[in-house]
């Protein structure tokens, strides 16, 4: 349950937080704005109540403004709510935005049980791909090697080299990292 405060102790908040993040005592930010800094302190401190004239005057001298100051926090800049993108035997959910920071794509993989197939062509691509085992068994060709990765292990490759993901004994979930490369290749495979 998410709770919200009073617009007045939000703007406080602000103010006071602003006012450190650049260093600032309160003289400093007092003197700023032509207020005293007892009245200031009261303000910060909800011992007084904040005025719009008061408001204005601290937005322009901590350079900031009045939506800055009195627009109620949202989580949508933080919390990312992922999608489910299938296809069969994936489910994919994106963990990361477009651009995110590094360049990188995180992604959570669901594999479903499914014999790998005798004459599977592997892929290859440019790139690097870092992933790390939720559950199941994962079953990791790279060329001619076959590689089992238990729960909490993980393994980083380059894409260059042969290769194919498949669930062994039961389905496998697991995180994983794309470079930019690699986003393409398993994001937006081209037809």
């Amino acid at each position: 349950m998410k709770q919200e405060l009073p617009v007045e102790d939000l703007a406080r908040h602000r103010i006071r937080g602003l006012r450190l993040a650049r260093g600032w005592s309160l003289e400093a930010l007092a003197a700023r704005c032509h207020m005293s800094t007892s009245t200031l302190s009261r303000i910060e401190t909800g011992h007084r109540r904040l005025a719009l004239d008061q408001l204005v005057a601290l937005a322009r001298a901590l350079d900031a403004t009045l939506d800055q100051l009195l627009e109620p926090p949202s989580d949508e800049d933080v919390v990312i709510r992922p999608e489910s993108h299938s296809r069969p035997g994936m489910t994919m959910w994106m963990l990361s935005r477009e651009g995110a920071v590094g360049g990188g794509t995180v992604a959570k993989m669901r594999l479903a049980e499914e014999p790998a197939p005798l004459d599977q062509e592997l892929k290859v691509h440019p790139g690097w791909e870092w992933l790390t085992v939720l559950s199941g068994t994962l079953r990791l060709q790279l060329g001619e090697r076959v590689m089992l990765i238990e729960p909490g292990q993980a393994a980083e490759f380059t894409t260059m080299t042969p290769h194919a993901l498949h669930a062994h004994g039961g389905p496998v979930e697991m995180l994983i990292i794309f470079d930019r490369e690699g986003e393409r290749a398993h994001l937006h495979p081209r037809t």
